[in-house]
């Protein structure tokens, strides 16, 4: 098949190499405009474009896919098709139209369900005992297409955002290879609409959901930490200074919300229902750390607390 790849970030990065790998000639990379990044605000390319300047592949990187000559050249890459993942442009009706095959994306969550910008961290918040990645037709509005394929991934009580985002990305390229296989072989890939009635929308994260309120339960402060890791990562208070919380499980038992009650191998703290296991921090200035360590170099008591 030959090709055309919109993508930017990591998570696009396993589904390019596997379509690489697969046989398939990318004859086109869309990635976003090289972005300030580091200390000297230096350009940098995105994961995707590294990728494809290894591989020899053109890339091209409008900051618009409106305009009449940006269009002209994706529809001189004669594609049979296009694949989204993570792009992070709008992708007009006249650029959907211009592959043979059309176009379509890989969606990190199981739609209808989280539609939208955050759905591996929406997924966690909310308790779901699994996400997954959805292979869809890419439509004009939000994540709305007809779906194509679908896979699941169980959300274990020790899953990150960061974790899920891996396994999703890898579980997303499976997919859409074994899509592309279909789509040569038969020429077109039947496609299921989503039920209306089912949607949910992943909103975009705000760092103001970041700080812990301790009277909330130990259960939703552990997904929150695990949801924001690693962005925008949690945060809470610890002798007025800023804490970072980056990994914590709930346990059963009783304490005031924020209130210190067992130092071991982690920090023990009391919520509004429940206990939270505190297992790796970071404070002002200073690296993340295990709990053992952070407490042989800092001098915490029970009964102190957290928050304010």
């Amino acid at each position: 098949m030959r090709i055309i790849f919109a993508g930017t970030p990591d998570f696009a990065v396993p589904a390019l190499q596997a379509l690489i790998d697969a046989g398939h000639q990318v004859a086109l990379v869309l990635t976003q405009p090289d972005r300030p990044s580091g200390r000297g605000m230096k350009l940098k390319p995105g994961p995707v474009k590294a990728l494809a300047l290894q591989h020899g592949i053109p890339v091209f990187q409008p900051e618009s896919l409106k305009p009449a000559e940006a269009q002209a050249r994706i529809a001189a890459a004669a594609a049979d098709v296009m694949i989204v993942a993570a792009y992070g442009l709008i992708i007009p009706t006249a650029v959907l139209q211009i592959p043979r095959f059309g176009c379509y994306n890989i969606h990190a969550s199981l739609l209808p369900r989280w539609r939208g910008a955050a759905p591996i961290q929406r997924a966690l918040l909310a308790g779901d005992a699994e996400t997954g990645v959805t292979i869809m037709e890419v439509v004009p509005a939000l994540d709305a297409g007809a779906m194509v394929s679908r896979g699941a991934l169980p959300i274990s009580e020790r899953d990150t955002a960061q974790t899920l985002h891996d396994g999703l990305a890898s579980l997303g390229a499976e997919l859409m290879v074994a899509a592309m296989q279909e789509l040569q072989l038969r020429g077109h890939l039947p496609a299921t609409p989503q039920d209306e009635s089912l949607v949910t929308y992943a909103h975009k994260l705000e760092k103001s959901e970041a700080a812990i309120d301790w009277s909330r339960s130990a259960a939703d402060i552990s997904r929150q930490i695990r949801a924001f890791n690693p962005f925008p990562v949690a945060q809470t208070t610890l002798n007025t200074e800023t804490c970072r919380l980056w990994m914590a499980t709930h346990v059963p038992g009783r304490a005031g919300p924020g209130e210190i009650v067992r130092l071991d191998d982690a920090i023990t703290v009391g919520c509004g229902e429940g206990l939270l296991r505190i297992e790796e921090l970071q404070m002002p200035g200073g690296k993340r750390m295990q709990a053992r360590d952070f407490l042989r170099g800092h001098a915490l008591h029970t009964g102190e607390f957290f928050g304010t």
